[in-house]
C-alpha cells in the first residue's frame, strides 16, 4: 500500500482546542501535515474564499460544535461538489453514531468514534489521503482531455466523432460530403491532437468523459 503523499493536508475542524492539538501532534508523530480550525465558521471561510484541494487532502471534522455544526458544514462541501477530493471522516461521541452512519451513506468517508485509536484513526486518515489523490489525479487527466477537445476545429469534432463510432473513412467522407483524403487528414489530426493512435482508442478516452 503507497503511503500518503509528502504534500498531503489533514484538515482538522473541532471547537475543543485539546482535541485540536492532540490530533496535530498525532499527525505530526506520524510525518502528516495538518491545518486546525477551532469553527466551522473558520473552515466556511476558507470555502468562501474558492478553496479547492489541490493537493491530496482529507478534513476530520466533529460531528457537534457550537455554532456552524460538523452536519452543516458537510452540506456545504457536498454543495460545493468537494466531498470526492477532500473525504470527510466524521469524529463523533456515542450518541451520535447513528448521524455519522447517515452522512457515510451520503458522501463522507468514514467516521471515527470517541475516544479512537489512534492507530485505526491514522489508517483511515491514510486512506482518505490515497482516495483523494486518486480523485486528483483523475480530475487533472479529465481536465487535460477537455483542453485537447477544445484545440479541435468544427469538422474535426465531426470527423472524431463518426471516427469513434467506428465509420470508414468512405462512409464518414459521403456524410459529411467531404473528399475522402480530406477525411484522412482529419483523421490524422484529431489523432495527433488526442494523443491516440487508433479509433478505438479514441472511443475509450471519450467514452472516459
Amino acid at each position: 500500500m503507497q503511503p500518503a503523499a509528502a504534500d498531503a493536508t489533514v484538515f482538522i475542524v473541532d471547537d475543543d482546542a485539546g482535541v485540536r492539538d492532540a490530533l496535530a501532534w498525532l499527525l505530526r508523530s506520524r510525518r502528516l501535515l495538518s491545518s486546525t480550525f477551532a469553527s466551522g465558521e473558520e473552515f466556511d471561510a476558507m470555502l468562501q474564499g474558492g478553496f479547492r484541494p489541490n493537493s491530496p487532502s482529507c478534513l476530520l471534522l466533529d460531528v457537534r460544535m457550537p455554532g456552524m455544526s460538523g452536519l452543516a458544514l458537510f452540506e456545504q462541501i457536498t454543495e460545493r461538489g468537494l466531498a470526492e477530493a477532500l473525504p470527510v471522516i466524521f469524529l463523533t461521541g456515542h450518541a451520535d453514531v447513528p448521524t455519522a452512519v447517515d452522512m457515510v451513506k451520503r458522501g463522507a468517508f468514514d467516521f471515527c468514534e470517541k475516544p479512537f485509536s489512534d492507530n485505526a484513526l491514522v489508517d483511515r486518515i491514510e486512506d482518505a489521503l490515497r482516495r483523494s489523490a486518486e480523485v486528483l489525479a483523475a480530475q487533472r487527466k479529465k481536465g487535460a482531455l477537455h483542453n485537447r477537445l477544445a484545440e479541435l476545429t468544427e469538422r474535426e469534432r465531426d470527423v472524431m466523432g463518426l471516427v469513434a463510432k467506428g465509420l470508414p473513412n468512405k462512409l464518414i467522407a459521403d456524410q459529411l460530403a467531404i473528399s475522402v483524403r480530406t477525411v484522412e487528414v482529419h483523421r490524422a489530426r484529431v489523432f495527433d491532437k488526442m494523443e491516440v493512435k487508433s479509433a478505438v482508442e479514441l472511443a475509450n478516452l471519450l467514452r472516459d468523459l
